[in-house]
């Protein structure tokens, strides 16, 4: 079973699948014939459109879920695997809030060198000098 938060797929576990399947078959909003074929895994109120932040926010709480102390766990364990500028462009972040969690969290990225990487230092071009 594969779920597809962005490209490419993820890969469900055996120990979730089962769970995730029963959820599927059970989810709400499911009644309006709009969304009866809908394949999104929240689907909203409105046709095609997914549940608002704000509700699968209360959702989670409901069930002691606390989205916010998540979120932020989230953040701090890709700060230990990842480097600030990375997360943060990748999250939407301020890149000095993720220095400072990182800096909380006790990471290892903290003489990581932010900027393009992809090119060998003798590949880049420098002005010809000329003897004359």
């Amino acid at each position: 079973m594969f779920l597809r938060l962005g490209d490419p797929p993820s890969p469900i576990p055996e120990p979730i699948a089962p769970l995730l399947l029963n959820y599927i078959a059970a989810r709400d909003n499911m009644n309006t014939a709009t969304n009866r074929a809908s394949r999104r895994l929240f689907p909203g109120r409105r046709a095609g459109r997914p549940c608002r932040p704000d509700h699968l926010s209360a959702l989670l709480r409901e069930i002691g879920i606390p989205a916010a102390a998540a979120c932020g766990a989230a953040i701090r364990q890709q700060l230990l695997e990842m480097p600030a500028p990375i997360v943060a462009d990748a999250f939407g972040y301020h890149d000095k809030t993720t220095a400072r969690l990182l800096n909380e969290g006790g990471g290892t990225w903290t003489r990581y060198a932010p900027g393009e990487h992809g090119r060998s230092p003798s590949s880049s071009t420098s002005p010809a000098t000329r003897d004359s």
